[in-house]
């Protein structure tokens, strides 16, 4: 792995939704948006950027969706948190075929398919240039997995958190529904709770406020955008600590 004395990121940690997979499907998995995101991921290890991913089960299942309908709701996150490790899955096999050394990390027991997350074993293998991916969110239900993100990013000392949405960053409204919609270049999390603009939830925001961890929100979308910002180019919304 190349040196990273020099990059204005060492460590990350990406958040990526499940629904983010689907590319044009209804549901599942597109082999080319993961080809493409393993693509730019490899380009970032190559680089010598220690990479890490929490990534969501909304193209498969959605417990909060359900618990809304009538089923249980500690039954629906945990089948939430499955989900989530059938995508680990494919993005860490989608990673191998690109030739990196990947390490998927549950928060839930599942020692046939992946490993149990241990902090101190996750520092160590982006230490060692592994990519890891952390699946089934905190491992308790009623926590997102933007909370899982935070919560990880926190506790492995990510230089920096990217949420990867299908909009350009944050905006003060809803840009797929007010064409006249303003992106915000730079926004405190106090500013993002006060005005809720739904950049995360509440307890996302909170632990990387009180981590002083900036966040990044860009379009994954935007072939390359990935890149250029652990690059340090001012790419999407920087959300950040007043």
């Amino acid at each position: 792995m190349a040196d990273n004395t020099s990059l204005p990121y060492k460590r990350i940690l990406i958040k990526l939704s499940g629904e983010a997979l689907m590319g044009e499907f209804d549901f599942g998995i597109s082999p080319v948006v993961i080809d493409r995101v393993a693509t730019e991921i490899a380009k970032l290890n190559e680089n010598g950027v220690e990479v890490s991913i929490v990534i969501g089960g909304g193209n498969i299942f959605r417990g909060a969706g359900l618990a809304e309908a009538g089923m249980e709701r500690v039954t629906g996150d945990q089948m939430g948190m499955l989900a989530t490790v059938i995508n680990a899955l494919a993005l860490q096999d989608s990673l191998e075929r690109h030739g990196l050394q990947v390490r998927v990390m549950s928060a839930l027991k599942i020692n046939q398919v992946c490993e149990d997350y241990i902090r101190r074993r996750a520092v160590r293998h982006l230490e060692k240039g592994r990519v890891v991916v952390f699946a089934a969110g905190t491992g308790n239900p009623y926590f997102t997995t933007d909370s899982a993100a935070s919560l990880r990013a926190s506790e492995i000392n990510a230089n920096l958190m990217l949420k990867a949405t299908k909009v350009d960053g944050v905006f003060d409204v809803d840009p797929m529904k007010h064409a006249d919609a303003r992106r915000y270049d730079r926004i405190t999390y106090d500013e993002a709770l006060t005005q809720k603009l739904g950049v995360m939830d509440a307890t996302a925001m909170v632990l990387c406020r009180d981590n002083d961890i900036p966040l990044r929100v860009f379009n994954m979308f935007n072939e390359g955008d990935l890149i250029r910002v652990v690059m340090g180019e001012d790419v999407g919304t920087l959300v950040e600590r007043g």
